[in-house]
């Protein structure tokens, strides 16, 4: 009878007895002593009895009222939600956060928030701490490392960002840590894009005049603080591009400069650098070379490469190109001055007859 009141009704229980004995009863006192009482209790007592149940029972729906009203908040939100204890325990994980994890809320509940929110670090690729604790320590609102990826049940690696902070109750005391995520993959692919348009050529992919130049201004810094440091800037302009482009049309000649960009590519070494500055116009930044041969050596490679036919939509194609190369020197301080002697240097080979090389020197000034 008992259970059946508990499990069906919505009433709360006391128990008068004439002793305590009774094992039922027994559980009931330990859990709440104040609904069992003896027969030959006192009418008010009885009375203060009643009126603690009521209350008691009052409380615990509103309670109960809030636990739900707290729990369709998360529910509703469109962020992965998790909640945890001063510990750094999980106690609440709202669907979305099961979704990116993996975990059920049932799983999870209890577990180190470690174990079911693993991140590591994209650049040290450590695991990172419980960010629970951390804030709590901190006693502040902390951002999601910049870099860090969720490992989730299944083995699934997603870049997530937002927020983690204390909960605090209406004394001010912190009971725990709410953490606020969201899938972010598409937000990085949509940066590492853009990254990529704004540093790199959208035909051949090779860096652009952009990231060369600021490469170049490094290698110029390096030179600075290294007396033997030597480099080396190469400018190479396509000879008759014009009129392949014309005679075969634009699309054939944005073949030929993809598969010319990968010639230059193999003919390089590791550390150096090929940039497309657009048109038929490329720029290589030879590191670390010893003396002017190791720079006249890569232009005569380069011509060797481009002197052995392409074949595009069935024709063989062979387009040659002039190159002008230009020393680092104390009187280059920016990377404009050595672009600018190598341009030099360029225009006096091509006017030599093409496919040639030519070495700038101060008498080429104009």
């Amino acid at each position: 009878m008992i259970n059946i009141i508990q499990n069906n009704f919505d009433v709360p229980m006391l128990y008068l007895t004439e002793y305590f004995q009774d094992p039922t009863l027994h559980k009931e006192q330990l859990s709440q002593p104040f609904s069992c009482m003896i027969k030959t209790i006192a009418k008010r007592d009885l009375h203060v009895a009643v009126e603690m149940a009521l209350y008691k029972q009052e409380i615990e729906k509103k309670l109960q009222e809030k636990h739900q009203q707290l729990t369709a908040v998360i529910n509703s939100m469109g962020y992965a939600v998790v909640v945890t204890d001063t510990n750094g325990c999980v106690q609440i994980m709202n669907p979305i956060a099961e979704q990116l994890t993996g975990w059920k809320q049932n799983e999870a509940i209890g577990k180190d928030l470690t174990e079911v929110f693993s991140l590591i670090d994209n650049q040290t690729k450590e695991p990172i701490d419980n960010l629970a604790k951390q804030a709590i320590k901190a006693d502040a609102i902390l951002s999601l490392p910049e870099n860090c990826t969720l490992i989730a049940k299944d083995g699934r690696k997603i870049a997530i960002g937002d927020s983690v902070a204390p909960i605090r109750d209406d004394d001010g005391k912190i009971t725990g840590a709410i953490l606020v995520c969201q899938d972010i993959t598409k937000r990085k692919q949509k940066e590492a894009q853009l990254l990529r348009n704004a540093f790199y050529d959208g035909l051949t992919a090779l860096p652009n005049r952009i990231l060369f130049t600021d490469r170049l201004r490094q290698t110029i810094e390096r030179s600075k603080r290294h007396n033997d440091y030597d480099f080396a800037v190469l400018f190479l302009d396509l000879d008759g591009f014009k009129a392949i482009n014309d005679r075969f049309g634009h699309q054939m000649g944005d073949n030929l400069l993809v598969a010319i960009a990968q010639r230059l590519e193999l003919c390089l070494r590791s550390g150096d650098t090929v940039a497309r500055f657009g048109g038929d116009e490329f720029a290589i930044l030879l590191e670390e070379i010893k003396d002017v041969s190791d720079a006249t050596n890569i232009a005569k490679r380069i011509h060797e490469s481009l002197a052995l036919p392409l074949n595009l939509n069935g024709h063989d194609i062979i387009c040659t190109g002039s190159i002008g190369i230009a020393l680092s020197g104390s009187k280059h301080n920016e990377p404009e001055s050595l672009l600018r002697d190598a341009d030099i240097a360029m225009y006096h080979a091509k006017q030599q007859g093409k496919a040639g090389y030519g070495i700038f020197d101060e008498t080429m000034n104009p």
